[in-house]
């Protein structure tokens, strides 16, 4: 996979478009916000992405979400089932709304797509559903010329096709984009159709390789 670092070096000229995720690349770490939901539930805070990415159902459920086959309540069954099941006290309906409110934006970064686009680069919104309050922070309008939701199109992250999508609704060529997204097996995917990608931690980070990947200025002006 090609790094904005790599190619730098090798002077390949700058990408046309960015692709960017939300949860935990435009808001708080989802590992935060996941904490905080376990912590609600008397749970220790890794409980949360620790039962989701090992427990059957729930992981089985939230697959089935992303895709838009399982709807909002349908995965809050499955996840707070599970919840209870690792010795929580979770009340099912509401639980995605709660999530969401602890996923606070992470401001710089989404100054950073409003810079973006106000330079004349065009801003996809790659992302896997969580709930439709996911993006309630937000006016997507405002944002991202278009906006890419996986239980909208049927297929999630870190599937080529999703990319694929968000490249042809810009007009622009996988090989002209640049990915921000904080989960590694994503960025992979995204390499499979050669799109250049920046592993997000920080925004501290992450900012100056946007630029760098754009072809922005790297400060910009008090």
């Amino acid at each position: 996979m090609t790094t904005t670092s790599d190619a730098a070096a090798g002077e390949t000229p700058c990408a046309a478009a960015l692709l960017i995720d939300f949860g935990g690349v435009l808001t708080v770490p989802l590992r935060r916000a996941f904490g905080a939901l376990a912590d609600d539930a008397g749970l220790d805070p890794d409980a949360g992405l620790r039962v989701l990415a090992t427990h059957e159902g729930a992981r089985t459920a939230l697959g089935e979400h992303e895709v838009g086959r399982l709807d909002d309540e349908g995965f809050e069954d499955a996840f707070a089932a599970a919840l209870v099941e690792a010795g929580g006290r979770v009340e099912p309906r509401g639980l995605l709304a709660r999530l969401a409110e602890h996923l606070d934006l992470d401001e710089p970064m989404v100054d950073l797509v409003r810079e973006v686009r106000a330079a004349g680069v065009p801003v996809a919104l790659v992302s896997n559903s969580l709930g439709r309050d996911c993006y309630a922070r937000v006016d997507l309008d405002e944002l991202f010329d278009v906006t890419v939701i996986s239980g909208q199109v049927g297929v999630r992250k870190p599937s080529r096709q999703i990319y694929r999508i968000a490249c042809e609704r810009l007009g622009v060529a996988p090989g002209q984009c640049v990915l921000v997204d904080d989960l590694e097996h994503n960025l992979v995917g995204a390499a499979r159709l050669g799109i250049d990608g920046i592993h997000h931690r920080t925004a501290d980070e992450t900012i100056p390789r946007v630029r760098a990947a754009l072809g922005l200025p790297t400060t910009t002006a008090a």
